[in-house]
């Protein structure tokens, strides 16, 4: 990073080394059609700000990750509407986005199980405050650890862990609040059924 300030070719390395991983993160926050658009935008801001760059940081990803959660932050409605569809197809992708695809693999029973859980998680995230929800996606879609999220936020890492902790116990409520709801409507739909045999 240092040398990209006098010669800024050597930035188009960074691009290389990282663009990937900003591209997940920004396709599990906004969805694939609107992160190669944020992706090309963090990497154009990173370009502009590489003079402020700490250089004590071996790894650039996660200042690269916090500029790209801040560019989401701007796009928050973008982001609800990508968690709110996905809570309506009921499902993950398989490029470790949460955007629903077809998995073959698995048997019917399973896929509506998932694909319920996927829809309760997904809501339940969309109603998340954005700081929390910023640090669960950090967690869940980038190669970070506590220690690199905290860096990408500029949070203390104790703070990092306090929010995991809360957001992970909100979602394990929230999803067991929805495995009790499944099991009525079942219990009911089994109701109607003995009744008309």
């Amino acid at each position: 990073m240092a040398r990209s300030r006098d010669a800024p070719d050597v930035f188009a390395k960074l691009y290389d080394r990282h663009a990937r991983a900003v591209f997940r993160y920004s396709a599990s926050r906004l969805g694939r059609e609107h992160a190669d658009d944020l992706t090309s935008d963090t990497f154009l801001v990173a370009f502009e700000l590489r003079d402020r760059y700490d250089t004590a940081v071996q790894t650039a990803l996660p200042w690269l990750l916090g500029i790209a959660t801040r560019l989401i932050r701007r796009r928050r409605r973008d982001e609800i509407a990508s968690w709110r569809a996905t809570a309506a197809s009921q499902g993950l992708g398989g490029d470790g986005t949460v955007h629903a695809v077809y998995d073959p693999s698995g048997e019917a029973d399973d896929r509506i199980d998932a694909g319920l859980a996927m829809s309760s998680i997904a809501l339940a995230v969309a109603k998340l405050p954005k700081r929390d929800r910023d640090v669960l996606t950090l967690c869940a879609w980038s190669e970070l650890d506590s220690v690199g999220i905290a860096e990408a936020l500029g949070i203390p890492e104790g703070t990092v862990r306090s929010r995991l902790h809360r957001v992970r116990k909100t979602l394990r409520t929230h999803l067991e609040a929805g495995k009790v709801r499944g099991n009525a409507g079942l219990a009911r739909e089994t109701e109607v059924q003995h009744e008309r045999v």
